[in-house]
């Protein structure tokens, strides 16, 4: 037949041996070319006309590879690889295709026309004999493209081949219409997955919300062209929507050589496991973050409860041992009963939980493997196919709707600290497993041991408010000079105990000592530091020494305590005390107090004393590095008492000075620390503005002093105090002339007499006649002593106030002693007198000697 020019379309398609992609010519059963495209031509060179009706033989360059053809042999077609020659020289390296188009009688199936190629090494010479010398009548369609092309087909063939075949990595196609195509379904062995997935939409099997994620995946990459990889989702089947999977997607759009979509393909993995086992690790450490952020054991359960819900459960309940609330000693695990308080319930279906507020932990019991028996967890499953059988526990079921639902009690170092319970109601979630348990009773150990050091911190956060409420005076006190009232803020609302101290002290004659001090630092160490110096301050307010002179013999008894004592031991600050404040002055004490000498650094302390006498209403007052007082005047004006303040305690330098000043009547004087004034960064000048327009405003001069106090401190800002805030407020009073009386006599023994009958005639007409012979006594004893021992003159005075005082001056500096004189002695029994006769006694020392008094508790009124 005539040579027949064949000519192909021009295609992109990486198939090699698609009609219009790939060289071909038709071969008769001699090895002659009958026939040669376009393609061929443009693959070799030669055109059709110089290649038909030559023998094929002749474009070899070189031996067919015959094992690898033979290999490649199926049934009629088989296919090689060959050495052809390119018409402007050189080998070119081609795959070739044999397909028969006719055959011959003789023609055997699955042979090539002729003899077999020659083997390697066998290549015929050019113009010899044809290597197809077989049997005529057959033709034979042979297709030839590049051998590297055909090499990468069929990789690319094997791996799409082997993508399906393998069920480690989903593989579906869709079309453009996102209707499934193929994929390998082994992959999916859920339930409501059809068997044959083409042409199904995901609609079809999957629950409507998972549906809803995966298709706007799938569209948004037809739209964009774009893949999407490590896309995490949901799956689950409307037949069983609580056995879902977490797949992870990679998605990339299908297109032709055109550039014309065909649909999607996606990649996805089951990652349901690692999915959870980071939700596990997720909600571990968030709870690990959030227990021990806390001292409430009411902040603590519910920290839990939100560390749980909605995370691992939709409903968490929270019950906390009453002992950690206490501070008490908790129960053993293994006793039947532990109280337990409802602290915490979060999650729907939680408001009949929240009605019992005291279960005992004896009712999750459910048999020898209880959660109190043996400190596990009791998991249970199905609740909501329950319908004959064993019914379940109580606490199970306490939610409407529970599918599943857990126990797990808080037990740490053998002893019970509460109890945690979840339960799972939605219908989409799957029942609590085994890794669910285990998860829940690592992070109730850690919530135990949260709730312990809470039980532990309550116990000695109790201690320390006891001690400091012990240590402080009663906030409201009502004496003849003076009516008082204080408010006590610490800094710490959680610790609540601090350096900051006040004291209303009693003294003879009617007068009384205020006292406000700040000791350096936060916490027990502060609050027994302050301990130390409130009661060297009552035992040195006792000897009745002047302000400034307390305020020396204070100063060396820090001086002493800082040298005995441990760095940091009085002060809080330790390596571990993170809310110790460094040893230095107040903020008032820097800008206006004097420069300090060195300080030894690890005590340090401010204080203001002052005593008022409402006999002549005078003040006499002394600092030591504290703030002066603010005094409220009757005309309701408010001013700072004018004084020049000392250095702090434990820092020495300068003596201390004494100022003395008269108040009126009516009068509040307000004393405070610096942490009233204190508001962050502020100036301290701002802050003793502030105090002097709270203090106008407050009404003190007509209201309870108690009130005006409370509303001066609550001007304070609500967020957390930078210092200790203490304020003392005081409304001074002025004893009546007609209660108080004195006579100077001389030192002459027969003063005694007179000395007796002045009393009497005094106690007649105050309507003390119950007290006349008592009294009588004590002036007999203590004017005797006086003209014996001391000279004159001498001076006695009568106060009348809730007590009656007698007093007698002399201007001797000898101390008085009490003894008990033996029985053969005379004298000697007249102190001893004076004891047996009084409520108290003492003496007191001036510049001009000293003063002997006693009181006498004043007859009922009739």
């Amino acid at each position: 037949m005539g040579c027949v020019r064949m000519r192909s379309a021009l295609g992109g398609d990486d198939y090699p041996f698609a009609v219009y992609n790939t060289g071909a010519a038709v071969v008769d059963a001699a090895g002659t070319v009958v026939a040669w495209t376009s393609a061929a031509e443009e693959c070799l060179g030669h055109r059709a006309e110089e290649v038909c009706g030559r023998p094929v033989a002749e474009l070899l360059a070189g031996p067919i590879h015959r094992d690898e053809t033979l290999g490649r042999r199926t049934d009629r077609i088989w296919d090689g690889r060959a050495p052809l020659r390119h018409r402007e020289g050189g080998v070119v390296e081609l795959g070739f295709r044999v397909v028969p188009l006719q055959e011959g009688t003789d023609a055997q199936p699955g042979t090539p026309p002729g003899d077999a190629p020659a083997a390697d090494g066998d290549a015929p010479e050019p113009g010899g004999p044809s290597p197809w010398p077989g049997r005529h009548g057959g033709r034979y369609l042979v297709l030839c493209a590049p051998y590297e092309l055909v090499t990468r087909w069929r990789q690319e063939h094997a791996l799409a081949g082997e993508l399906f075949e393998q069920n480690r990595i989903g593989l579906a196609l869709f079309d453009a219409e996102l209707r499934l195509m193929r994929t390998n379904t082994p992959l999916l062995p859920y339930t409501g997955v059809p068997d044959r997935l083409a042409g199904h939409r995901l609609g079809d099997f999957l629950w409507a919300q998972d549906v809803t994620a995966a298709e706007e995946l799938l569209r948004r990459v037809l739209e964009t062209g774009e893949p999407v990889v490590n896309f995490t989702t949901r799956v689950r089947t409307v037949d069983d929507p609580r056995s879902g999977a977490m797949l992870r997607i990679m998605a990339f759009p299908l297109q032709e050589p055109s550039g014309r979509l065909l649909g999607v393909a996606a990649l996805y993995q089951d990652v349901t496991e690692e999915h959870r086992s980071r939700e596990r690790i997720a909600v571990l450490h968030r709870a690990t973050a959030v227990l021990g952020g806390s001292l409430s054991a009411q902040q603590t359960g519910e920290d839990l409860a939100a560390a749980l819900a909605p995370a691992l459960a939709d409903t968490v309940a929270v019950d906390v041992a009453e002992p950690v609330f206490t501070g008490g000693e908790p129960v053993p695990h293994r006793l039947e009963r532990t109280a337990l308080r409802r602290t915490a319930v979060t999650g729907e279906g939680g408001d009949a939980l929240r009605a019992n507020l005291v279960p005992l932990l004896s009712d999750l019991r459910d048999g020898p493997h209880s959660p109190p028996t043996t400190g596990l967890g009791t998991l249970v499953t199905g609740l909501d196919l329950v319908a004959v059988g064993d019914p379940p526990p109580e606490w199970a079921i306490a939610v409407p709707g529970v599918r599943s639902a857990m126990s797990v009690p808080l037990i740490t170092r053998d002893t019970v600290m509460g109890n945690v319970t979840l339960w799972r109601t939605a219908a989409g979630r799957p029942a609590f497993d085994g890794h669910d348990l285990e998860l829940v009773q690592e992070i109730a150990s850690r919530a135990a041991l949260a709730l312990d050091n809470v039980r532990r911190y309550t116990r000695e956060h109790l201690a320390a408010v006891s001690l400091q409420r012990s240590l402080l005076p009663p906030a409201i006190s009502d004496t003849a000079a003076v009516r008082t009232a204080s408010v006590y803020l610490p800094a710490d609302p959680v610790g609540g105990v601090s350096g900051d101290w006040y004291d209303v002290i009693p003294l003879s004659s009617a007068r009384v000592a205020l006292v406000v001090g700040d000791v350096v630092g936060h916490g027990l160490p502060a609050t027994a530091a302050m301990a130390r110096l409130r009661t060297a301050v009552r035992t040195l307010a006792d000897l009745d020494p002047d302000p400034d002179e307390l305020l020396a013999h204070l100063d060396d008894l820090v001086h002493q305590l800082a040298m005995t004592g441990e760095p940091g031991e009085h002060t809080g600050q330790t390596e571990a005390a993170d809310d110790a404040r460094p040893l230095e002055l107040s903020a008032w004490g820097r800008e206006h107090g004097p420069a300090p000498g060195d300080a030894d650094g690890s005590y340090a302390a401010t204080c203001l004393y002052a005593v008022y006498d409402p006999v002549n209403g005078r003040c006499s007052l002394a600092s030591a590095g504290h703030p002066p007082p603010a005094l409220l005047d009757v005309d309701g004006s408010v001013r700072y008492l004018d004084m020049s303040p000392g250095p702090p305690l434990g820092v020495g330098g300068l003596p201390f000075e004494k100022t003395v000043m008269e108040l009126p009547p009516g009068s509040v004087l307000a004393l405070y620390t610096d942490g009233l004034l204190e508001r962050g960064a502020g100036d301290v000048d701002e802050g003793m503005e502030r105090l002097r327009k709270r203090l106008m405003q407050s009404g003190a001069l007509n209201r309870p002093l108690h009130d005006a106090a409370r509303e001066i401190v609550a001007a304070l800002p609500p967020a957390r105090l930078p210092d200790d805030v203490t304020l003392l407020v005081a409304g001074v009073r002025r004893l009546p002339a007609g209660d108080t009386v004195w006579w100077a006599l001389t030192a002459d023994p027969a003063v005694v007499a007179q000395a007796r009958e002045l009393v009497s005639t005094q106690l007649t007409e105050w309507g003390l006649e119950a007290l006349v012979f008592t009294t009588e006594l004590v002036v007999s004893e203590l004017v005797t002593n006086a003209i014996r021992y001391a000279g004159g003159p001498v001076q006695l005075r009568l106060i009348r106030t809730d007590v009656l005082t007698c007093e007698v001056s002399d201007p001797s500096s000898s101390q008085p002693r009490m003894r008990r004189a033996r029985v053969t002695e005379e004298g000697g029994r007249g102190l001893y007198l004076v004891a047996q006769l009084s409520t108290r006694w003492g003496s007191r020392y001036t510049r001009a000697g000293k003063t002997i008094w006693a009181e006498q508790a004043l007859p009922p009124a009739v």
